[in-house]
């Protein structure tokens, strides 16, 4: 599509602007993209919302909007500064996220150099993305699988940003991938050999369901796991306990305890591994992302609409741990319960392209690279 007028970038300062900001891609995609599953209003606002998320404890983020000269939005972005990721790498990089444009590139240009000016004046060198707002959110973008639809918590849009992008001058960072098991497909028979082989090697492991009554007691081990677990992966940023706390808020509603796992060793939690039911499936048929009251909307999901497929998006094992093929007792526990409790198909995602270990385990499973994703990085000049 080609520019029919100057294009006008302005900061979101007031509610109403951001009203708009979170509206836009619920006038966007409908029609053109069925594929989208719109994001529950209430949450975007929630992760917006400088008093109500925690990322912002730590981080910075403005928001831009692209308009035409009759005033109609045409696209958004946010620039991004994550404390906690400076913290850790202190490389002066500064983010973007909630990307969202029509096939312009005058539009794309003008976001992005927003967003570049933006991180330019707070002492930034380069610029990655998308992330919305961190790697612990919903992030990367959709290279390969437009004809699926996401799972939970998964991105997705429309083929052309990777060009717009990449015209612009970003280089790929990190490729990752969402795998998926079905049930039919799984070779159960390999998982349980090696699942004997892991308990012969090791000991005194067990693995238990999560505990709902202790729900943040629980919480707090699995983000003690995580933060130590993921350390040293590429990207990684620590949970705060208010961004994990805010996390298990959001879920609670909608996870069954029933398939979320930890692995002890002699009593003491060694590992995790959290599958969600994949609530997209139900989520689809909510077209402009607002909900009946939380009870009915629960209710709605898993009745009305059905909910067949999880999403694995967190595993987690102790360095101590590591390479002693812990992860396949939590894979064959999820692999095996799963179908008992209505839910026939598992995605894992995302899983790094580096990290050849963990796809190699999962292919050898059954499991197939469904749906490609991506990070990407440019210079700021």
């Amino acid at each position: 599509m080609a520019a029919s007028a100057p294009i006008h970038i302005r900061a979101v300062t007031s509610r109403a602007d951001r009203d708009a900001f979170v509206d836009w891609p619920y006038q966007f995609y409908p029609e053109r993209y069925p594929n989208w599953v719109p994001p529950l209003r209430r949450e975007e606002h929630a992760t917006l919302n400088p008093d109500k998320n925690a990322f912002f404890d730590h981080g910075e983020m403005q928001l831009f909007l692209a308009e035409d000269d009759t005033g109609q939005v045409c696209g958004r972005i946010a620039a991004i500064i994550n404390g906690m990721h400076l913290k850790k790498y202190d490389d002066d990089t500064g983010f973007f996220g909630f990307f969202e444009t029509e096939n312009d590139p005058a539009v794309a240009n003008a976001l992005l150099d927003a967003a570049e000016s933006w991180l330019r004046a707070r002492d930034c060198i380069r610029m990655r993305g998308p992330t919305n707002p961190s790697l612990n959110d919903v992030s990367g973008l959709l290279v390969d699988g437009f004809d699926r639809r996401p799972s939970v918590l998964m991105p997705y849009n429309p083929p052309y940003y990777v060009d717009l992008l990449t015209d612009y001058g970003f280089e790929r960072s990190m490729t990752m991938w969402a795998y998926y098991a079905h049930k039919r497909y799984a070779k159960y028979d390999r998982l349980r050999r090696g699942v004997e082989i892991v308990k012969r090697r090791t000991p005194g492991l067990s693995l238990r369901t999560v505990d709902p009554d202790n729900l943040y007691d629980e919480a707090r081990t699995l983000l003690d796991i995580y933060n130590e677990a993921w350390s040293e992966n590429w990207g990684h940023v620590p949970m705060t306990e208010a961004e994990f706390t805010q996390l298990v808020d959001s879920l609670k509603e909608v996870y069954d305890p029933r398939l979320v796992y930890f692995v002890e060793h002699e009593g003491e939690p060694v590992a995790f591994a959290l599958s969600l039911p994949n609530i997209n499936q139900a989520l689809r048929h909510v077209d402009d992302g607002r909900l009946l009251p939380t009870g009915w909307w629960t209710l709605l999901m898993r009745t009305t609409y059905g909910i067949s497929e999880l999403r694995m998006p967190l595993m987690g094992i102790r360095k101590a741990y590591q390479g002693k093929g812990i992860d396949a007792l939590m894979v064959l526990e999820t692999m095996e319960r799963g179908p008992e409790y209505g839910y026939d198909a598992c995605e894992t995602s995302w899983v790094l392209d580096t990290n050849e270990r963990l796809k190699n385990a999962i292919e050898s499973i059954g499991a197939i690279r469904d749906k490609e994703y991506a990070l990407f990085e440019v210079a700021l000049q």
